[in-house]
């Protein structure tokens, strides 16, 4: 296999319109797959989750193919902000109400291990990628109560694992963040150049990567002992195993996505004095909450980066008068005054499970179809426990984490959030019956979206910066929700399930595995 080019750009237009900061970096290219393949394991989607059970597995001797319908490296991971930590977004005394004492100290134990095993791969595969253990910090947000800490500390020193209190996060001088919780020996890095080292381990191990290779149909055979994936381009692969590592399941139409929903998140970079805000991973209690991290700047050894993001809400489901790069920067200029100009701004999709911790294994009522999704906020680490549990439950390998991760696991006391976010999703198709917009087309501004009704349909109807027209059915092709203009990332999201477009109709990601049908106005 080899390399076709370089273009720091490749990954720009293969999960939204925005750019992240890693993004600065070069992604190599790598061909579409175009004729039949067999191999013991195929890997659908080149993110931190298909890249590490890909290097896991070549590692072990197992032929892998990896197949992306974009570009390596250019979906929702080059969109993390990077944090690796133990630390997970629903606090610790509420993963115990849900998975008891053991649950929570697994899921403590299998987070603080990814962290380790990053380190381990990056010290083995000599990959240069900023890696740095700096302390976390969590502190509540103005009007929660101390309470908050203190339970979820008195719940930690149940594990034994390393916590502290502070008298304050050491942010800065301009923002005192009043008492917090210290963790020790948590972790940061470069995502892309992570990803990139992980590549060339691939390689070396004779793993092949294809790129722009869409996958639109899997099966397998009644004894379960074959996979088959069929691409957009007519190739085929046949494998022992199949991992879905697209963020959320392009293989399962209702199951997994009925047990978590999907967010955008937003996060802004801006250049500050090198050293002016100590190095460490540092969050807020707010909902949603704030995360903050310091990065080193590529071009300018003066300056670092001051990375924060938050404002979280769910996909298509933007509040009235949304403007979460304004929220974030205003929020940021009041507590770092070293702030002058915000250099960057993107999002990204995560999807919440409903009880706080990962699907991680079989794909429910699959025999070798293995996947990894509801990694929320700890995308990097939950991405690490997958490259660990399905390589493991492949080659046959005890893994102590597998039940706490299992895709079809039913968590009774989280019966109420199922609940309430199905009915949310209920609620979303009440579009069908609302009008469409008011607006003209011939008054659409360039890399705008808008919908109209047509009788009993709605089209989504786009102009792109050639001002051309384009129009699609509104239609999400996964369950049948009218998708929502996103005026950020440029594109279509269903506010149901997450199913992202870009303006032509072409599917940006899962779980929809078609582009919206091309449509015309009447």
């Amino acid at each position: 296999m080899t390399q076709q080019n370089l273009n720091p750009n490749i990954i720009s237009n293969n999960s939204g319109y925005s750019q992240s900061l890693w993004m600065e970096v070069e992604v190599p290219s790598f061909p579409m797959l175009d004729s039949n393949a067999e191999v013991d394991v195929c890997i659908v989607g080149a993110g931190i989750v298909g890249l590490t059970c890909a290097y896991t597995l070549a590692k072990q001797g197992k032929s892998v193919i990896v197949i992306d319908q974009g570009a390596v490296c250019g979906g929702q991971t080059a969109r993390t902000t990077g944090h690796l930590t133990w630390v997970l977004d629903d606090r610790y005394y509420e993963v115990e109400k849900l998975f008891g004492e053991e649950g929570a100290r697994l899921a403590a134990e299998s987070h603080s291990y990814a962290i380790d095993h990053i380190e381990k791969i990056i010290l083995e595969e000599q990959i240069d990628c900023d890696f740095e253990r700096v302390d976390g910090f969590l502190f509540v947000a103005p009007g929660d109560s101390q309470e908050i800490l203190e339970k979820e500390y008195a719940c930690i020193k149940k594990m034994e694992k390393g916590i502290n209190k502070a008298l304050r996060a050491p942010m800065s001088s301009t923002f005192d963040t009043g008492p917090c919780l210290h963790y020790p020996r948590q972790a940061q890095f470069h995502i892309l150049k992570y990803l990139l080292g992980l590549i060339k381990a691939i390689q070396k191990y004779n793993g092949k990567i294809f790129c722009n290779t869409h996958a639109n149909h899997f099966e397998e055979d009644s004894s379960g002992f074959s996979c088959l994936v069929s691409t957009q381009s007519g190739a085929k692969i046949t494998s022992h195993s199949v991992i879905v590592a697209t963020c959320t399941p392009i293989n399962d139409r209702f199951y997994i996505h009925s047990k978590q929903a999907p967010y955008r998140t937003y996060v802004i970079a801006a250049s500050i004095p090198k050293d002016s805000v100590p190095k460490g991973l540092y969050w807020d209690t707010a909902d949603p909450y704030h995360y903050i991290r310091i990065q080193k700047h590529l071009s300018d050894p003066t300056l670092d980066w001051l990375i924060i993001g938050g404002d979280d809400h769910k996909t298509g489901q933007e509040p009235e008068d949304n403007a979460p790069y304004d929220s974030l920067e205003r929020w940021t200029k009041n507590r770092f005054s070293m702030v002058n100009k915000v250099e960057h701004r993107w999002s990204g999709q995560v999807f919440d499970p409903f009880d706080s911790l990962a699907f991680i294994g079989k794909n429910p009522g699959s025999q070798n179809t293995y996947i990894a999704t509801g990694d929320y906020g700890n995308g990097m680490t939950h991405g690490t426990i997958a490259g660990i549990l399905i390589p493991d439950l492949i080659l046959g390998n005890s893994n102590p984490w597998k039940d706490l991760y299992e895709p079809s696991r039913k968590t009774l006391s989280a019966a109420l959030n199922y609940i309430q976010e199905n009915l949310n999703v209920a609620e979303q198709y009440v579009d069908w019956l609302t009008p469409g917009e008011q607006k003209q087309i011939e008054m659409i501004g360039v890399e705008e979206g808008i919908i109209l009704r047509q009788g009993l349909k709605k089209v989504a109807v786009y102009k792109d910066n050639q001002n051309k027209i384009n129009v699609s059915s509104a239609i999400c092709p996964h369950l049948g929700a009218c998708v929502r203009w996103n005026a950020e990332e440029k594109s279509w999201d269903c506010p149901c399930h997450g199913s992202r477009f870009n303006g032509c109709g072409k599917v940006l990601n899962g779980p929809s595995i078609q582009d919206l049908k091309q449509s015309k106005i009447n």
